[in-house]
């Protein structure tokens, strides 16, 4: 049964979005999602579904919409994209934990990066799906905006990393 990895958009930061996990896991047991396993408080769910991908997250979106009465949008991975993810990573010397994959709902355009603004020290890098930022300083003193990263979601590389050791769990 495939198992897949989702990220919610704007729950449980600056004070947007609450959602506790408790509730996520229990919509996911309610549609039919099997071994739920939700990963710290920011919007992280694992789970086995013989559903689609597509179909899974329409379902997911449309109890989350229900939930919260607006859109929450929904980022889904397989196991493989995501260890793909941490494979792919541009800055392997760079610190994990400031050092962030932004999920898309798409392949970022080849000119993307160049649409940056309020760039200091930070490196970037384009992904398959995913743009990928290691912040120099730190990410609460940047100004770094990236247009095409709008509608996606950050984590970071240690919560990417853990994400992949559930999803690797829930295979065997």
């Amino acid at each position: 049964m495939p198992v897949y990895i989702v990220l919610l958009r704007a729950v449980n930061v600056g004070g947007t979005g609450k959602l506790p996990m408790a509730e996520l896991a229990a919509m996911c047991v309610a549609e039919g999602f099997s071994k739920v396993q939700t990963y710290i408080a920011s919007g992280n769910v694992v789970f086995a579904t013989r559903k689609a991908p597509q179909k899974a997250r329409a379902a997911l979106e449309a109890r989350l919409s229900a939930h919260a009465g607006k859109a929450v949008a929904v980022h889904i991975r397989t196991r493989e994209e995501m260890a793909a993810v941490l494979r792919a990573n541009p800055f392997p010397k760079a610190p994990t934990n400031s050092t962030v994959a932004i999920f898309l709902d798409r392949p970022p355009h080849a000119g993307a990066l160049g649409e940056a603004t309020g760039m200091g020290d930070e490196e970037m890098g384009l992904g398959a799906q995913e743009v990928y930022v290691s912040y120099g300083s730190g990410m609460a003193s940047s100004r770094l905006r990236i247009p095409v990263a709008k509608t996606g979601t950050a984590r970071n590389m240690n919560t990417v990393a853990k994400l992949v050791e559930l999803a690797s769990r829930i295979l065997d």
